[in-house]
């Protein structure tokens, strides 16, 4: 069998959330099932470590899929004529994106729709993009698959797609997200916050992250209590910095906030394997990759009660309105006083992390293809 995979995501060392997925699903499905080949479809000049085995053959479009004109271009005329001139008998997409049209089977994974929901989160022509053409994309695949019940239950509610037809393929994490000694840990400190424990968010600066909630809330946490905790921000800018840069001049303690921008993964374990906690508190999240890398790490979790937060963090974590300032202080404050507290979230996390793993997924991925194909 010949099976054509959307890889436009890969690219080296600028592995986002759909990128990671797309790497560590495809990494091992083509070593998996060494019987058929792999065309894989850059939309740009490909690094040869993302060219997993034998039966993996790299091919590239005319243009990058970087801009809304691009990506039509490219799923409506440069994929198809790819697929055909392969003589694949499969599509398979990881990120949302495909023809309209197929005229192969089609599996495709949408990883949530939070797009429809904060329309205002993108730029203008992304989000017009998305909203148009991501529906008809969910109903002309065969099959989908997305990385949460939440999730599955959002796009079937929303775009009235038979919740049969669509399965949930949690993501993973990778295996270097482990504790570290003590020693180690001090050592991070004093590089990262001066010594001090911290509060830790990664992910993208993004509106629907609700970093702004997260800097009002430490700051009240520091106003209520005598603690000497900073908190570090890991993570680029996905849309304007205005609204956190006002909220940072009206903050009495922005001295205590540190923004590391962007980390490669060796550099981020270390960072959340050292934190005195992780703090998620999106009013959105499809999956929710960091609170499983805290809980790798034995980290305990604050995170939203809401969308697929609670089915991520289960008993692991400490639930807040990520609307209400105060209750996302007042659990700050509880994770720094109540030692029994934080101790039974991590001894929980070792129940709740076996649940994620990227060869679990990549075996929930294939048997969604092999569903597809009955």
């Amino acid at each position: 069998m010949i099976i054509a995979v959307n890889t436009q995501t890969l690219l080296k060392d600028k592995l986002e959330g759909l990128g990671s997925f797309t790497d560590e699903i495809l990494s091992r499905m083509v070593k998996n099932h060494p019987e058929h080949k792999f065309v894989f479809i850059f939309d740009r000049d490909w690094d040869q470590s993302f060219i997993y085995a034998d039966n993996v053959i790299p091919v590239k479009t005319t243009l990058p899929s970087r801009h809304p004109f691009l990506w039509y271009y490219n799923f409506e005329y440069a994929v198809p004529k790819i697929i055909s001139g392969r003589k694949a008998d499969i599509f398979l997409s990881t990120d949302g994106y495909m023809p309209m049209h197929p005229k192969v089977k089609t599996y495709n994974v949408i990883h949530d729709i939070g797009f429809v929901h904060q329309p205002k989160n993108q730029p203008p022509l992304t989000s017009k993009y998305y909203n148009k053409y991501f529906p008809i994309f969910a109903h002309s695949a065969d099959r989908l698959g997305t990385v949460s019940e939440y999730s599955k239950a959002d796009i079937s509610k929303t775009w009235n797609i038979n919740p049969d037809k669509i399965d949930v393929i949690y993501n993973g994490v990778k295996t270097i997200f482990s504790p570290i000694s003590e020693d180690e840990q001090t050592k991070v400190r004093d590089n990262v916050s001066d010594g001090c424990p911290y509060f830790l968010f990664v992910g993208s600066l993004n509106p629907r992250k609700n970093i702004e909630g997260l800097l009002r809330a430490f700051d009240q946490f520091k106003e209520k209590g005598n603690v000497n905790h900073k908190l570090v921000i890991v993570g680029e800018c996905m849309w304007s910095m205005s609204s956190i840069d006002h909220e940072l001049e009206h903050m009495k303690h922005a001295e205590d906030v540190v923004f590391l921008g962007r980390l490669q993964p060796a550099e981020l374990q270390n960072v959340v394997a050292s934190a005195y906690a992780l703090v998620l508190v999106s009013f959105l999240e499809g999956f929710g990759v960091p609170l499983v890398e805290a809980m790798n790490c034995n980290v305990p979790v604050i995170t939203s009660n809401c969308t697929s937060m609670p089915e991520v963090a289960g008993n692991a974590g400490l639930l807040v309105n990520p609307y209400s300032v105060e209750e996302i202080a007042d659990a700050m404050m509880q994770m720094s006083t109540d030692k029994d507290l934080r101790s039974t979230l991590v001894e929980n996390a070792k129940t709740q992390r076996e649940k994620f793993s990227w060869d679990k997924s990549a075996i929930d991925l294939w048997n969604g293809i092999e569903k597809m194909l009955e």
